[in-house]
């Protein structure tokens, strides 16, 4: 199984690379982002509370993200593997998805960290908010998610540096280009 763990701030391309990884390499594709905005369209009792630590620039609580991913992991019977998109964001989630994988005998093979300034960041934001009118990306939202992840994400380069995982990509510049660098990445890991 080939599992990968796409890594960077809000507004750093995972959503875009992660399509790209899913044609390339035949993998399914978690975004607990998109899982989120599921639930918060559904009303469900998960939608409202994560509503409400979403809108204020929070993180939805590990064990709460942890079930969700376990519950759509085990829906995947017939996969390649999987691109991890928007988890892990902690070090205690990282453990977690380790210990996930582990009892199902799989590991992460990769995690791709797109590094993109800040500036860079929150123009990429303030753009798809216009374009996509997602509530979240507004300049007081965004810089508090850049807030979080700074203090609470970014911590795991070295985690996953340690686990012998950690693949750096500069996240700046052509698609094609980032493209190329992250399958060559995701290929030397294999």
């Amino acid at each position: 199984m080939l599992n990968i763990v796409i890594f960077g701030a809000p507004g750093s391309g995972k959503g875009t690379q992660s399509e790209m990884i899913v044609n390339k390499f035949g993998l399914d594709h978690i975004s607990t982002g998109d899982v989120l905005r599921s639930e918060i369209k559904a009303g469900t009792e998960l939608g409202k509370t994560a509503k409400g630590l979403i809108d204020n620039g929070q993180l939805i609580p590990d064990d709460l993200m942890v079930s969700i991913l376990a519950a759509k992991l085990d829906t995947l019977t017939a996969s390649k593997g999987v691109i991890f998109d928007g988890f892990p964001r902690t070090i205690a989630q990282a453990e977690a998805l380790k210990k996930l994988l582990n009892d199902r005998g799989q590991d992460v093979t990769a995690m791709i960290e797109l590094d993109v300034p800040e500036e860079e960041l929150m123009k990429r934001l303030l753009k798809r908010g216009e374009e996509s009118g997602r509530a979240d990306d507004n300049e007081e939202t965004i810089k508090k998610r850049l807030v979080v992840y700074n203090q609470q994400t970014a911590p795991l380069k070295e985690w996953y540096k340690n686990e012998g995982k950690h693949c750096y990509i500069n996240g700046l510049g052509e698609l094609p280009r980032i493209f190329g660098d992250i399958a060559a990445a995701i290929e030397s890991k294999i």
